[in-house]
């Protein structure tokens, strides 16, 4: 491991039984501890970079303060034109930041913008409470603006500061304000939680030994066969996997030993989203809590669900929340595929800008239309037993196109990622070419048009319903 991934093991082991702890503090005692401990650990791991993040917040309140009506979209536009400044510093003379720091801007890049328009939906649905005098039904809504200390605390909030999960400002107020912490579950879902960490890790560490990424960079690697040169990227985003599992399933159970994110099931919760209906306590009945809110990877769904479009949903949960309402519904484009396309784009550019990201990401369309293709004109006409065997036909493929595309997400630089895809043939971009061929000459063109408007129709109305019950912003 290296000195960064150290310290990132550090920061995560340390936040679990200092989680514990916050437990006992009352909510100005836990905020303005969370904050002091959480900019502690920013200004120990990114020193003058720290900067860069306290610009970021206080351009937000600026923007939140003075024009509250266009915040979310001037949040977006300047969270994300800081991002492409802060990733091109030493284009202006400046020092490089550090990974930590990295780390840190990119979550806070989410939740400035997610606060914003948490904002936005406060000041809406505090007009339309004054013209109809009668309260919204909003679920989740905030209670009053938020203060710049209120912004700072949550910016700086240590729970997740630089692993995630992402988590909305009302989340954390929720936190904060919880009645009787000491009472909620705390050790049984942490544990359970963090039982197969130590699997992950240590196959995380055993893997990666023996199929080192730097071996794909080697002209040595090219005189493997074929099949050989095919499996090592299996290898690699295993490794990748279990190294995020690792992480996130600790991140996890860092927010569930504080309590962060922890509300009755009857709420309904959306991981990064939280509760998704209203809810009361019932003092008669013995109340069953779950921490679906900071959820950020359902591994084992990951690794077998179907399609590459649910691949997708378990995976960095929180995140696909936030790309899901504030860059899908926004996306210029109507057809399913290329609104996939352009969060794909968004998403690849908040990760960085290096070319392999962009390679991996937009072949995610590219994917998902063939596997719509095949879905409209094959599996559509099997009975049952040959919609079982198409299913296990495409997870397989599901999983070799995750393998595919991870290898530009790990190599990064262009050129290493079309060495490697050149030495494979493009075999995964041929194979998903090849099932579009085939589904428009058995005529599943036209009825994948129409599954696709039909799912882009759905998706589209869960996402309005929802920022119908927050009230936040669609456009």
């Amino acid at each position: 491991m290296s000195p960064d991934e150290l310290v990132y093991l550090g920061v995560l082991a340390a936040s679990i039984p200092v989680g514990f702890l916050f437990r006992y503090l009352s909510p100005p005692g836990k905020q303005g501890a969370a904050l002091l401990l959480g900019l502690s650990v920013t200004i120990a791991t990114c020193q003058v970079h720290t900067l860069h993040s306290l610009v970021t917040v206080i351009g937000t309140w600026i923007i939140i303060k003075s024009s509250w009506q266009h915040a979310p979209a001037l949040s977006l536009t300047w969270t994300f034109l800081y991002l492409l400044f802060f990733r091109l510093v030493t284009w202006f003379g400046l020092p490089q930041p550090t990974p930590f720091s990295n780390a840190i801007q990119l979550l806070l890049t989410l939740k400035m913008v997610s606060l914003a328009n948490e904002v936005h939906s406060f000041h809406t649905e505090k007009k339309k409470d004054v013209s109809s005098f009668a309260k919204s039904p909003v679920i989740g809504g905030l209670a009053q603006e938020p203060s710049l200390y209120d912004i700072m605390s949550y910016s700086y909030c240590y729970v997740g500061i630089m692993t995630g999960p992402f988590f909305r400002f009302q989340t954390y107020m929720d936190w904060l304000k919880q009645p009787s912490p000491l009472t909620l579950p705390s050790w049984v879902p942490c544990l359970q939680r963090l039982k197969l960490v130590p699997v992950y890790g240590a196959l995380f560490l055993a893997v990666n030994s023996v199929f080192p990424l730097a071996y794909v960079r080697t002209d040595e690697f090219l005189d493997e066969n074929f099949l050989f040169r095919v499996f090592y990227m299996i290898a690699v985003f295993f490794v990748f996997r279990m190294r995020f599992y690792a992480a996130w399933c600790g991140a996890e159970a860092g927010c569930i030993s504080a309590g962060l994110g922890c509300y009755p099931e009857k709420a309904l919760c959306k991981p990064g989203g939280g509760p998704t209906v209203n809810y009361s306590s019932d003092p008669a009945v013995e109340e069953k809590y779950d921490f679906k809110t900071i959820q950020n990877i359902d591994c084992y769904n990951t690794d077998f669900c179907v399609k590459v479009r649910h691949g997708m949903r378990y995976w960095n949960m929180t995140v696909q929340w936030w790309l899901h309402h504030y860059i899908y519904p926004n996306s210029p484009f109507k057809a399913y595929t290329l609104r996939a396309g352009w969060t794909m784009f968004i998403s690849a550019y908040w990760h960085g800008l290096h070319a392999g990201y962009y390679l991996s990401f937009l072949t995610i369309p590219l994917c998902i239309a063939a596997e719509s293709a095949m879905e409209a004109s094959v599996r559509a006409k099997l009975g049952p037993r040959g919609q079982n065997i198409f299913d296990w036909i495409h997870w397989f493929l599901k999983m070799r196109a995750y393998d595919y595309m991870c290898m530009g997400f790990v190599l990064l630089k262009a050129s290493d990622t079309i060495h490697y895809w050149t030495s494979i043939y493009f075999i995964m971009h041929v194979i998903a070419v090849c099932c579009i061929i085939v589904g428009r000459v058995l005529k599943g063109g036209k009825r994948e048009g129409r599954r696709g408007e039909k799912e882009d129709k759905k998706e589209g109305e869960k996402v309005d319903s929802s920022k119908e019950n927050t009230g936040e912003k669609t456009d």
